[in-house]
């Protein structure tokens, strides 16, 4: 039977299939946007083989192309190509779920429980493995992205806009993908693809065909009538917070934020992630450095994106700042709210833009565009790296200006010795033995609690 039987007018796989497809793909989707891909491509290009190698590199270029997590945005695109505007929901919905609700349980322990011997020296051994896994995601990135010299000294620019200058990270973007398109003017696409060139065309022949998955028309009416859905499900649930509990309280705060931040982080999780720290902990002290690195640890263990840490992030605030609210209602509303906002407009952009991007599959110029962004983001990630390390591997930094230079030292003094011992060890388990992300997290963890049991300071 194939593939389409049993499906409705609309439907390139019958629903149902597409359905326990879908939940299947959001129980794996551990170790950030990589993992995530990784599980996609193996049920839907090579097991499934629903969809041919050279379509998904097509929609993941979009989707990297967009703010917000493009893992998500990419199963929400291949769901509309197979099922339609129902099928971009459904895969969209469930990708997120198992994670929202790990993670929303697993922020009311660490806040009920965080400060027991017992988690916090679990804590205390996820930090130093995170900083490992951030580390193995530049080098990953990197292999994949820096195939020409030039794109090497866009990723270099990007780090020293980033680390280096404060430069605001859509700036960095910007120019990253204006270079790109600079750079295919003058570099045959071949030599800047490297290696990289033949992989639209590997794997297996897909059971369906290019032509047969779904489309639309792109329109002006229906971007539109998109627009204007989508816009009024994103701020209609702000709106009545702002109404409520008045437009200074955390909740608008917080809601307000996330918005702008899914607007404008490009480059998937690990790139937002630097910006979404620094005005957490820095600017409207939400919470502290170190939380936010454990936090991003309970993001790694969980499934689904990365960037729903997010929600660990708005769940503390709202409890630290609860207002005339009970604490845990408060971090509830705050965490709910804040991944209402951050993963709306991942489906608007792609039901919004999807047409037109099938439309444009042999367009040069947005290839271009890519290249330059991927290379930015390899940038992107190694300052998060630093920022995660100086703030793991020391107790104490200190901002330092010098002319336009603006760093954050950590303080030698306050090194942390069995953090680094961790560390060390994580970066021998992802980067020697290859181990996964969950099994590291796993074994650090426990080395964690074993240092506290045996008297050794971890925190």
């Amino acid at each position: 039977m194939s593939p389409a039987a049993g499906a409705r007018e609309g439907d390139v796989v019958p629903f149902r299939h597409a359905l326990r497809t879908w939940f299947a793909i959001s129980l794996q989707t551990f170790g950030g946007p990589a993992g995530q891909i990784a599980v996609m491509q193996r049920t839907l290009v090579d097991d499934k083989r629903w969809i041919s190698q050279r379509r998904f590199l097509h929609a993941l270029n979009y989707c990297m192309l967009l703010p917000g997590p493009e893992a998500q945005q990419l199963a929400i695109y291949v769901g509309w190509l197979l099922n339609g505007v129902r099928g971009g929901l459904a895969a969209g919905i469930l990708f997120v779920f198992p994670g929202i609700v790990a993670l929303l349980a697993l922020s009311a322990i660490y806040v009920g429980f965080g400060d027991t011997t017992f988690v916090t020296a679990v804590f205390a051994g996820l930090g130093p493995a995170v900083v490992a896994v951030v580390a193995q995601a530049v080098h990953r990135v990197g292999k994949r992205a820096l195939t020409h010299p030039a794109l090497i000294a866009i990723a270099l620019g990007a780090f020293a806009a980033l680390a280096l200058f404060g430069v605001p990270f859509p700036v960095v973007i910007a120019v990253a993908a204006l270079a790109g398109w600079l750079l295919a003017k003058v570099t045959p696409p071949h030599a800047l693809r490297g290696a990289n060139a033949a992989k639209a065309d590997a794997g297996p022949q897909p059971l369906i065909s290019d032509d047969a998955l779904h489309t639309e028309r792109p329109t002006l009416v229906r971007a539109i009538r998109i627009t204007l859905i989508g816009a009024t499900l994103w701020g209609l649930p702000l709106l009545a917070v702002a109404l409520l509990t008045g437009t200074g309280s955390v909740f608008a705060t917080q809601g307000l934020f996330f918005s702008g931040a899914a607007l404008v982080t490009f480059g998937g999780a690990y790139a937002v992630l630097a910006y979404v720290a620094q005005r957490a902990v820095e600017t409207y002290a939400w919470l502290s450095a170190g939380d936010m690195v454990r936090g991003l640890a309970l993001a790694e263990s969980t499934p689904g994106p990365l960037i729903m840490v997010v929600q660990f992030v708005a769940f503390l605030g709202a409890y630290n700042n609860p207002g005339s609210l009970d604490p845990w209602i408060a971090g509830l509303l705050g965490a709910l709210i804040t991944t209402w906002v951050t993963f709306v407009p991942c489906f608007l952009f792609i039901f919004l833009g999807a047409p037109d991007i099938e439309r444009l599959r042999s367009n040069h110029t947005l290839s271009a565009a890519l290249t330059g962004i991927t290379a930015a983001v390899v940038g992107v990630i190694a300052n998060l790296a630093l920022y995660f390390a100086t703030h793991t591997l020391f107790a104490g930094n200190r901002p330092v200006e010098l002319g336009i230079l603006q760093l954050n030292l950590p303080d030698p003094t306050s090194v942390r010795p069995v953090v680094v011992a961790l560390a060390i060890v994580a970066a021998v388990l992802v980067f020697r033995l290859r181990w996964s992300v969950l099994r590291t997290l796993g074994i650090c963890a426990a080395l964690g609690l074993g240092a506290a049991l045996a008297g050794l300071p971890v925190a």
